[in-house]
């Protein structure tokens, strides 16, 4: 026996029996639904999260509390690290190069001042000086021979203090031991005799290490170092020269010791002006400075505003006015319609053809102007 037609129970339309399980005109389900309750399943019972309290403020306490901080200053979370070997010499040589630069020019003055007073004595063998010119040369000499060589003192001690820290960095970034130990070092540089020789092979052992070259082969300086080391030896023999020269008496003496020490001032000059040169050169190549970044923040100004419009009918874009102007426009020319021109044909827009009708049924003429 053939099922017979369901009603819908909720539109209670009668649908046909090969309608399906669902009725056609709104789609419910046309089988009655019948709700069974069943036991829950054996076991224990899903553990329930507790609520989470709403927070209630800072704790409080009924007494005062026992505990605390030990009785000493906070220690800072990151200790600073001492310096490493490359970093301390930059340091030094970022005081000493502006140092030995300052050194070099006062020397250059020094020399420039014993110049003058050895020209002024080839000047008095025939004719008497000025009493003013002869104190401001002996004020020249005075001041720049006793600012120099403070001034050169003071270097020189930052240039055997950046030699020790450029050698111990030299010799980790090659990961060996340093040949000299930093009391040698300072030996080599105050000792008499010694010191022709020590400074020169300890910075070409500098850059030798300093160009990762094998710790195996014989340091060869360059040309940079050879000149220095040239220039050094010269000023060590030539300060000695001048120091056992102003043990001798006699006016010839002392005018062979003002050109004497002219010369020396010359050299110091140089010198200083070299050391700098390869101070810098050296340090640049143990390790090159870090810049560190910092974060900026750049406010933008805000947009101009738009310009105004110049007429509030523009013509489209790819089309402009033909024989008429925005400025007839805004007068009230009689052919206010315009004429659009594209690609170069000329054609009358409809009210324009109107209005040109109607002036030659009234035998009026229009004429075209611009």
């Amino acid at each position: 026996m053939a099922p017979g037609p369901l009603t819908c129970p909720r539109c209670g339309r009668a649908s046909t029996p090969d309608a399906g399980p669902f009725c056609p005109f709104c789609g419910r389900h046309l089988a009655a639904l019948q709700w069974v309750a069943e036991p829950p399943r054996p076991g224990p019972p899903a553990a329930v999260p507790a609520p989470r309290a709403p927070y209630a403020g800072p704790p409080r306490y009924r007494e005062r509390p026992r505990g605390g901080f030990a009785p000493r200053p906070w220690p800072a979370p990151d200790r600073a690290r001492p310096p490493d070997a490359p970093h301390a010499a930059r340091s030094t040589a970022g005081t000493v190069v502006p140092l030995l630069w300052a050194v070099a020019a006062v020397a250059t003055v020094a020399a420039a001042a014993e110049v003058w007073r050895y020209v002024l004595l080839l000047a008095s063998r025939s004719d008497a000086l000025e009493a003013g010119v002869v104190a401001a040369s002996d004020a020249l000499v005075l001041s720049a021979g006793t600012i120099a060589p403070i001034l050169a003192l003071l270097a020189g001690g930052l240039v055997v203090l950046w030699t020790v820290r450029a050698a111990e960095a030299a010799a980790t970034g090659a990961g060996v031991v340093a040949s000299r130990r930093p009391r040698e070092i300072v030996l080599g540089w105050l000792v008499p005799g010694v010191n022709l020789t020590v400074p020169g092979s300890v910075l070409a052992e500098i850059e030798h290490g300093a160009l990762g070259l094998p710790a195996g082969a014989r340091p060869r300086p360059s040309r940079l170092v050879l000149g220095w080391w040239a220039l050094w030896a010269a000023g060590v023999v030539l300060a000695a020269v001048v120091l056992l020269w102003g043990l001798r008496t006699g006016v010839q003496a002392r005018a062979d010791g003002v050109l004497l020490h002219a010369v020396l001032d010359l050299l110091a000059a140089v010198t200083a002006g070299v050391t700098a040169v390869l101070i810098g050169r050296l340090t640049r190549l143990l390790g090159p400075a870090v810049a560190a970044r910092r974060e900026l923040l750049v406010r933008t100004p805000p947009p101009p505003p738009p310009p105004p419009l110049t007429h509030p009918t523009a013509p489209p874009r790819g089309l402009q006015w033909g024989g008429f102007t925005p400025a007839r426009l805004q007068q009230g020319h009689p052919t206010a319609t315009g004429v659009w021109a594209r690609r170069g044909r000329v054609r009358p827009s409809p009210g324009a053809r109107a209005a040109r009708a109607s002036r030659s049924r009234g035998g009026g003429a229009v004429r075209r102007s611009g």
